[in-house]
């Protein structure tokens, strides 16, 4: 059958009307998901932009790929699902965000349209600074940009959608064998929060519950990633941060609405009975819980991600509570094409989501793995999620473990008790099955030292600046200092 992909950027899984959410209005993603197979325990392979966009494309964990952060781009190798859907004879488009090392990277796609990539060829080489960690001063156009507006970002989801339409309805002309893969990547929610005012005006700040705050200290890796953000601080009180949230969920609804475009072009052109339809985003975004903004850490909120996958010839309306991740996308695209895996490349950790649509025996003990490297972070955070637990591995620090089915929001980490050693074993050694967590933290922190040394130093960086997001294809890149 033909794929189509949809991929948005930054979305807490929470926050969609099929996930349970009391207040904010997705109905066309809803609607999605009536008619597919759930997966509520996504991951992302590292909750930030660039590594998990890497992983995603190639299948291979972030550790494989060398694409620490978002200054490290990926640069075609290791190669994608797209390289094989080309080299089968598919083709295989994208419209919109990318986030690879520049237009001239060969991806694998026969066409990118108005691709978004790293700012300036170079990323955020602010994130390269990690010891000692800067202060992320232009954190603070998080707080300030918020509210019913228009941004770079909206226009910029506005011309993708009209894009992908006008495509659909030209491949409906067309009717053409063998099946294509589409590759939609959207902007929204990703901050800057200033939601088209139609949207935010669906939302009353007044009437927004707050979100959880701090139980008790934030352990110490997820202090440090903070004293470098400094999201929270930069609000001046509950009701600036409740306008913050309403924009938030305004750009879902924004977002939605042009899901809803595009799965109504499918059907028009006559293409829905034989296309099937996989949407996800890249990582969520902590949305002011503990008092945290934006991503990075392993909490729900940042690294689990939305994803169902629909097709005629797939149950409606299942739920599967198998983990799975980003990894998990090469093989699915490729089966769900007809390509074989390449026989000359190495096996990849992901698994297919048509295998894991229903689920089998063993699938229970089935486990993902997740890891950051990036901004703010003094050392390397892991997670691994089998079951109802997750496990988190800080190199250097204390890890934490959460029973997800007893304690959803991760409020009671259970790492301290003596009954939990046996269990912290049992995620140590699957770990040391992945990687081995302290070389693969030096060996990140080598390469972006490296980088900094080419880019004149950590001075120099700093007194270049850092931007608070990639600009869209044709804007001045804006970057703020101390």
């Amino acid at each position: 059958m033909n794929l189509l992909v949809i991929m948005d950027d930054e979305h807490n899984k929470k926050v969609l009307g099929c996930n349970g959410h009391p207040m904010v209005r997705t109905p066309h993603l809803d609607a999605l998901a009536a008619r597919s197979v759930c997966f509520d325990n996504a991951y992302s392979s590292s909750p930030i932009c660039v590594p998990a966009r890497a992983a995603l494309a190639t299948g291979r964990h972030v550790h494989e790929t060398g694409c620490w952060d978002n200054a490290i781009a990926y640069a075609g190798q290791p190669r994608s699902w797209a390289h094989a859907l080309r080299d089968a004879g598919r083709r295989v488009v994208s419209i919109g965000k990318l986030h690879y090392g520049s237009e001239a990277v060969d991806g694998g796609f026969t066409e990118q349209i108005v691709p978004m990539h790293i700012e300036a060829g170079v990323g955020d080489l602010y994130g390269l600074l990690r010891d000692p960690l800067p202060i992320r001063h232009q954190s603070a156009d998080l707080a300030r940009s918020i509210g019913p507006g228009e941004s770079s970002y909206t226009r910029y989801d506005r011309d993708i959608a009209r894009r992908a339409v006008r495509w659909l309805e030209e491949e409906g002309r067309r009717r053409q064998d063998p099946p294509w893969t589409l590759f939609c990547s959207f902007i929204a929610p990703h901050s800057p929060l200033i939601a088209p005012p139609e949207f935010y005006a669906l939302y009353d700040p007044a009437a927004i519950a707050l979100p959880k705050r701090r139980a008790g200290p934030l352990h110490p890796w997820v202090q440090a990633w903070d004293d470098c953000y400094r999201f929270d601080t930069h609000f001046e009180s509950d009701a600036q941060r409740r306008v913050a949230i309403a924009s938030y969920f305004g750009l879902c609804s924004f977002l939605d609405h042009h899901v809803g475009m595009l799965l109504g072009a499918l059907e028009s052109a006559g293409l829905a009975g034989r296309t099937r339809v996989l949407f996800l985003s890249d990582h969520g975004d902590n949305l002011g819980a503990r008092s945290l903004w934006g991503k990075s850490t392993m909490y729900e909120e940042s690294a689990a991600v939305p994803m169902m996958l629909a097709g005629p010839d797939l149950p409606a309306g299942r739920r599967v509570r198998t983990p799975v991740s980003h990894v998990d996308l090469y093989p699915t695209v490729l089966q769900a094409v007809g390509v074989p895996p390449p026989a000359d490349e190495p096996p990849r950790p992901g698994r297919s989501l048509l295998e894991l649509a229903e689920p089998a025996p063993g699938d229970e003990a089935r486990w993902v793995f997740s890891e950051y490297h990036a901004a703010g972070s003094v050392s390397a955070a892991y997670m691994l999620r089998q079951g109802r637990h997750k496990y988190i591995h800080y190199t250097g620090h204390a890890p934490e473990l959460f029973d997800l089915e007893a304690d959803p929001e991760e409020l009671d980490d259970l790492a301290g008790r003596p009954d939990m050693q046996p269990l912290l074993g049992h995620f140590e050694r699957l770990l040391h099955t992945v990687c081995d967590p302290q070389a693969t933290d030096a060996r990140a922190k080598q390469d972006q030292a490296a980088l900094i040394r080419q880019h004149g130093g950590a001075q120099a960086i700093l007194a270049r600046g850092g931007s608070s997001y990639t600009p869209i294809p044709g804007e001045e890149v804006r970057l703020m200092s101390a």
